[in-house]
């Protein structure tokens, strides 16, 4: 039984505190709990970060209370007297640290980059003799990076601090130039013994970026920092932000339409069709929609390709397979420029600007390949190459044909040399290639479209979805990091893929004939436009206005 409202109890002397049992007076010290490995990481983890911010003594608490170590005890010194530019102490704890290293090389350069500092900060405050003394008595014995002591005796002759700051880019004496030491010595280390610096921040920019690879539908440019990152949720980008909405039709072309393209700037857009014309459109970003600037007349046969400058100021226009003309439009004034006509036996049925806007390339299937200034003065040729396809590459001087063979080649018009390059068993119809510069997507006769990658040379992905027969259809990449393919078909629709997964993760529809050409603007990544046989032009946009129906432009030729 219970006396006087007492329960039982096994106190010593009937004292708590706090809910703790005393015995003796004395309160006992809480159980540690039992940390396993990923736990201690975690903490370590924590205590990093909260240096990096500035609470030590939170870190200091942490640590002590866990019982964990921030970084070995040797370590830790070690770090301690690089930041306080204890250089001899610091060269003594290294080699404390050397049973620790990989390899006597990963002791020499450290050695060797502490060596460096210590030398530089010594320029800084005048003291030339012991900066030599460095230089002499301790960095060329270690017979390390001979090319690097020579640039560094160099700084001898500075003028002042500030050129020697600018030659060696380098922060000055002080904590920031000492901290990036630090981050570089840490390397060598093994993280039982002392974090990678920032490592949990790399470790969280790693997710995030996991979470975007992931997803289908992220088309934003990458942020390497985690500032505009929530944490608290994952990532996700939905359907509706994506360019899979008419925001317009443009009727103004009176035939088919082989095809689109935007200009480098993303402020216009050109369409060809078979009625002859190319019609210049201004892009409102805004509200992703076109209006009708200025329609170029006269081009026989129709329009089959148009090829942006770099700077978005000309335009280059050839037609079908009969069709010997290329036409050199300028925008700005609105105005030909010149019309190529250099043989009635040519087909100029495909082109390509160089890099720096000041030449292009033409060709077609009846054998001619030519390079020409922007008057249209051939200043190269080469025989007997049937081409369906060009691109110049980035180096400024390689050019990349899809042959009548199956094939890729690249043509150097500076060493006179070609070669193959990739091989497919059907046409190669059409062709582009990533602002990389190193994944090509092409469109292939009666398979689809195919992605290769040009360094390595093997097909990376079939697109599953498209028809594809043996109509010309023209594909491109887009996105903001150019994460997304988007092709026409024959079905009327056009696909949209991640360059990364083979089904498409967009079907749009809307054209009821063949979609020829398919265009991502690169500049306002929610933009789309695409051409078809049913005499259209549809941009495409996010799901912006749900209850509004697609806006119908028509403007007077």
């Amino acid at each position: 039984m219970q006396a006087n409202g007492s329960g039982p109890s096994n106190h010593l002397n009937g004292n708590t505190h706090n809910g703790v049992p005393e015995i003796n007076g004395e309160v006992p010290a809480p159980a540690v709990k039992t940390m396993t490995r990923t736990d201690e990481d975690i903490v370590r983890l924590i205590g990093q970060y909260l240096r990096t911010i500035g609470l030590d003594r939170t870190a200091d608490l942490l640590m002590q209370e866990s019982g964990c170590k921030l970084d070995h005890p040797s370590a830790a010194k070690f770090r301690q007297h690089i930041m306080d530019g204890d250089w001899s102490k610091a060269d003594h704890d290294l080699n404390d640290l050397e049973y620790l290293l990989d390899s006597r090389g990963d002791l020499v350069e450290m050695k060797f980059l502490i060596l460096e500092q210590k030398y530089l900060e010594y320029l800084e405050d005048g003291r030339v003799l012991d900066a030599l003394h460095v230089l002499r008595n301790e960095l060329t014995p270690l017979n390390h990076n001979t090319a690097k002591v020579h640039e560094l005796s160099s700084f001898m002759m500075c003028s002042g601090v500030e050129q020697l700051l600018e030659r060696a880019k380098w922060d000055g004496k002080g904590s920031q130039s000492r901290t990036k030491l630090m981050d570089k010595l840490q390397s060598f280390l093994p993280p039982t013994v002392m974090l990678p610096p920032r490592r949990l921040q790399t470790l969280l920019s790693q997710a995030v970026d996991l979470q975007k690879y992931h997803c289908p539908y992220h088309n934003t440019k990458v942020d390497e920092s985690l500032e505009n990152v929530s944490l608290l949720v994952d990532h996700l980008c939905t359907k509706e932000e994506f360019p899979c909405e008419t925001t317009q039709v443009l009727n103004d072309h009176c035939d088919e339409v082989w095809f689109c393209k935007f200009s480098p700037d993303g402020l216009k857009l050109a369409t060809g069709s078979k009625d002859t014309t190319v019609i210049i459109w201004d892009v409102d970003p805004v509200t992703f929609t076109c209006q009708h600037r200025k329609t170029l007349e006269g081009h026989t046969l129709g329009v089959a390709y148009l090829a942006w400058s770099p700077d978005s100021s000309h335009l280059l226009v050839v037609g079908p397979e009969d069709c010997h003309e290329l036409w050199v439009w300028n925008i700005e004034t609105e105005l030909l420029r010149v019309k190529l006509n250099h043989s009635p036996e040519d087909s100029l049925t495909s082109c390509s600007w160089n890099r720096d806007g000041t030449k292009f390339v033409c060709g077609g299937i009846r054998g001619q390949f030519y390079q020409c200034d922007i008057e249209g003065q051939v200043l190269d040729s080469w025989e007997g190459v049937r081409v369906n396809c060009l691109w110049c590459r980035s180096d400024g001087k390689s050019v990349l044909a899809a042959d009548t063979h199956h094939r890729i080649r690249t043509y150097n018009f500076e060493h006179l040399t070609d070669s193959n390059l990739l091989q497919e068993d059907h046409p190669v119809m059409s062709f582009t290639i990533d602002a990389t510069d190193r994944l090509a997507l092409l469109n292939v006769s009666t398979q689809g479209v195919h992605l290769w990658d040009l360094r390595d040379r093997i097909l990376l992905r079939k697109f599953q979805g498209v028809t594809q027969g043996q109509f010309t259809i023209h594909s491109c990449f887009g996105g903001a990091n150019q994460d997304f393919v988007a092709s026409g078909s024959e079905d009327g629709k056009v696909y949209i893929w991640h360059v990364k997964r083979e089904l498409p993760i967009a079907t749009l529809s809307g054209h009821t004939r063949t979609v020829s050409c398919v265009a991502w603007n690169p500049v306002y990544h929610q933009m789309i436009a695409s051409v078809s046989d049913d005499c259209t032009v549809r941009i495409w946009g996010p799901h912006l206005n749900t209850n509004k129906s697609p806006h119908l432009a028509s403007s007077p030729l």
